[in-house]
């Protein structure tokens, strides 16, 4: 697999991310084992998870999973700031809470550092000066190597980067939704990634599946859209608004011999700014479908009619 530079920082990262959202709850232990072996072995390095996922399992499990000298050979990304303890989604990037979730973390994770530690999200309660000060902290304290944030528009990447700059720490990443039927990062995010040097990280690459076709007929037992935990994530791109988008990937898939969550997932991988969309599946035969758009670049024609058609979610 290809590798590309996080921003503007010297990090390489393979341009697949594996995300592990649903490790825990879906994806059992054992199958994580066998995404992540498969995803390593085809040159696969950046592993994407977060505090609150699956209350913390994904993060235990990861620990399980990267013992020994296996941790040196990826690139470890988490994110603090969001939890559901108590059952509801909490937004707190406090300094407070911020650097108790990274403690906890890396505990579960039995390392002591991440590569790169995100704040999950924008925090309206929180002032932004706080959130930087635990970015800072990780940094000089050696807990994490690098920084970054999640699901910040551009004014607010901006601001959050112009605050670590003044502290001599660079903003290297921001990783929000983007795919084919949400296209609002190219408003203004885009361009200020490019312009200020930091990379794209897309969650969702495939519109919470329905870009892969999973939902055009019937809803499978085992799809997210089918799961009461995941229904109502799942569930936003599903409907009349999307299906034009979704019969133009068809269509490509088709002409192209490939699946058509690959020609969604090499659209949005080198849409300017993208360093690598974090890709989720539950199984090793979904992830190596996935991989097959490591070989494949899309012809001009077919990405201007994708741009044509789904003009409407930008």
């Amino acid at each position: 697999m290809l590798a590309r530079r996080l921003g503007a920082s010297g990090l390489a990262v393979s341009r697949l991310g594996l995300g592990t959202m649903a490790w825990g709850t879906r994806t059992s232990a054992e199958d994580a084992r066998d995404l992540l072996s498969a995803f390593r072995a085809a040159g696969g390095t950046l592993v994407d998870t977060a505090h609150g996922y699956a209350g913390g399992a994904a993060e235990e499990i990861i620990g399980d999973l990267l013992e020994g000298p296996d941790r040196d050979e990826v690139v470890l990304l988490t994110k603090a700031g969001i939890s559901r303890a108590s059952g509801n989604r909490v937004v707190d990037c406090s300094r407070w809470a911020m650097m108790r979730q990274l403690e906890t973390s890396l505990s579960r994770m039995r390392t002591d550092h991440v590569d790169v530690w995100l704040a999950h999200t924008w925090d309206d309660q929180t002032p932004i000066e706080e959130t930087v000060s635990a970015l800072v902290w990780a940094v000089e304290s050696g807990r994490a190597r690098y920084v970054g944030v999640s699901n910040h528009v551009g004014w607010q990447a901006a601001r959050t980067m112009s605050l670590l700059a003044a502290a001599g720490v660079p903003l290297v990443a921001d990783s929000v939704e983007y795919s084919l039927v949400s296209r609002l990062p190219e408003r203004e995010l885009a361009g200020a990634s490019t312009a200020l040097g930091f990379g794209l990280l897309p969650w969702s690459p495939l519109g919470r599946g329905v870009l892969g076709g999973r939902y055009s007929r019937t809803v499978t037992a085992d799809s997210r859209l089918a799961s009461e935990e995941f229904a109502g994530f799942a569930g936003r791109h599903v409907g009349d608004h999307t299906r034009g988008v979704v019969d133009a990937v068809r269509t490509a898939a088709t002409g192209l011999g490939v699946s058509p969550a690959v020609v969604a997932l090499t659209w949005v991988r080198d849409r300017p700014g993208v360093v690598a969309p974090i890709i989720g599946p539950r199984t090793t035969a979904q992830l190596v479908v996935l991989l097959d758009s490591d070989d494949l670049e899309l012809p001009e024609q077919i990405v201007a009619a994708l741009d044509e058609v789904s003009v409407e979610h930008s």
